[in-house]
């Protein structure tokens, strides 16, 4: 019988053509679409591996990322993501948009299975960090291998390190978390901040030690982590050469600003425990968050409300039962008598190093540095007569005068008087002729 005939038959049927027919169609189209729904769900559950990243999690944006440069290259619904990176040379920074999968559904290929990505964004959540939607992204594949996921996630992290290798990404704290700042920055050489003979070595030279002996704190039940001090006058390299010290590390720097509206203990806690691997935790000029319970009460007044961490808070935070291990914490002061004997006792600062005004041997560097074609002894003369000025030079102020005089080191030995602040000279700055070898005792003697 043909499917013509069939039709004809149904037709001349009474009890179809009263409608009874229609309703078993009606019936059967559904019971095959509710079939097919289950047949569906049944098949993902038990023959698909279903992955889910949400936004908040760290690989999310590796995620999308990789997904953009190895895998859904021919997708057309795409949202722009506008990211700023510095030349290699440290020179001008770059405007660069990165185009990511758009929400939606996007098919790709990757070792020989074809994964599902659905970008979803939530309705009613918002991530108050960044100001932005809750997402989603669903991965699905046919097969049960969570391997395929494991690789995947792998090549996304190592894809995102390649973008930041050779440079030192700085982190602050958005929220209950911490978020690159800008964009990652060329790496300081080590020796482009000269401290004091012996000082900077000192420093690097215990943080290779913790680094590389782990055990050794294990086997005798110490905690493992270090703390360090840097105190001294402002503009004398503390802060340059924690960046110096993260570049030769190849560490990363979580910068947490103690006076930050907001920031309580429990906070304060949860960002130092959830704190980037291989970074170094700064908290800079600690003693404008806390003063020492030492001072008069007037004093101390001064600094009631600044913000919601507590200095016992900061206490447990350093070295409490709670605190986290594997941890690198430098904090920089320009008062170090301002700071509570509690907060700068061993077991939270392990060393102290003052980093205060140039002397003759920084000073000898720091010109040979700027000046490379210039001669040791021309070096030593400078030293000497910037010593001579008789008052405590900063090596900001020194740099500053590099800087204006870095064409011609003549003008700078003619105008040495600038580095005196009290100097009524200060500021007018003297130009003449080239100042030739012969000259060279007299501009010592300034």
């Amino acid at each position: 019988m043909t499917v013509a005939d069939l039709i004809g038959s149904l037709k001349d049927n009474p009890y179809f053509g009263a409608g009874f027919g229609l309703v078993g169609v009606g019936a059967g189209v559904a019971v095959l679409r509710r079939g097919l729904q289950l047949g569906t769900v049944l098949f993902r559950r038990h023959y698909t591996t279903t992955l889910e990243v949400p936004s908040r999690d760290k690989s999310y944006q590796w995620l999308l990322q990789w997904i953009t440069a190895r895998a859904a290259r021919n997708t057309q619904h795409i949202s722009v993501e506008t990211t700023y990176t510095q030349e290699e040379d440290g020179g001008r920074v770059l405007t660069k948009f990165d185009f990511l999968p758009g929400p939606g559904v996007h098919i790709f290929r990757y070792k020989n299975n074809w994964i599902r990505v659905e970008r979803s964004r939530e309705q009613q959540g918002m991530d108050f960090s960044i100001g932005a939607p809750m997402e989603t992204v669903t991965l699905s594949c046919i097969g049960r291998d969570k391997m395929i996921y494991h690789e995947m996630l792998e090549e996304a992290r190592k894809l995102a390190l390649q973008k930041t290798e050779g440079k030192t990404v700085i982190y602050t704290a958005m929220g209950s978390e911490w978020r690159p700042f800008g964009y990652p920055r060329r790496r300081r050489p080590l020796d482009s901040v000269v401290l004091d003979q012996g000082v900077g070595e000192r420093i690097l030279s215990d943080v290779q030690e913790f680094i590389q002996n782990p055990q050794w704190y294990i086997d005798r039940g110490i905690p493992y982590r270090r703390g360090y001090l840097l105190y001294g006058p402002p503009g004398c390299g503390k802060s340059s050469f924690i960046t110096a010290l993260a570049g030769e590390l190849e560490y990363s720097i979580c910068i947490l600003n103690l006076s930050e509206r907001g920031l309580a203990d429990d906070r304060l806690n949860h960002l130092l425990n959830v704190a980037p691997q291989q970074t170094i935790i700064l908290l800079e000029d600690v003693d404008a968050a806390f003063v020492s319970r030492e001072d008069s009460p007037k004093t101390a007044a001064a600094f009631e409300g600044l913000n919601r961490v507590t200095f016992s808070g900061l206490l447990n935070t350093i070295d409490g039962v709670a605190s986290s291990e594997a941890r690198i914490l430098f904090m920089t002061t320009n008062h170090i008598n301002r700071l509570d004997p509690a907060l700068i006792r061993p077991g939270r600062v392990d060393i102290k190093e003052y980093i205060g005004h140039v002397t003759e041997y920084q000073l000898v560097r720091l010109f040979r540095r700027f000046y490379p074609n210039e001669s040791a002894s021309r070096a030593a003369q400078f030293a000497k007569a910037a010593i001579g000025q008789g008052v405590p030079i900063s090596a900001a102020t020194v740099q500053g005068m590099f800087l204006m005089f870095k064409s011609n080191p003549d003008d700078l030995f003619r105008n040495l008087h600038l580095l005196a602040p009290t100097s009524p000279l200060r500021g007018q700055a003297t130009h003449q002729a080239p100042f030739h070898e012969a000259g060279h005792e007299a501009a010592a003697a300034i």
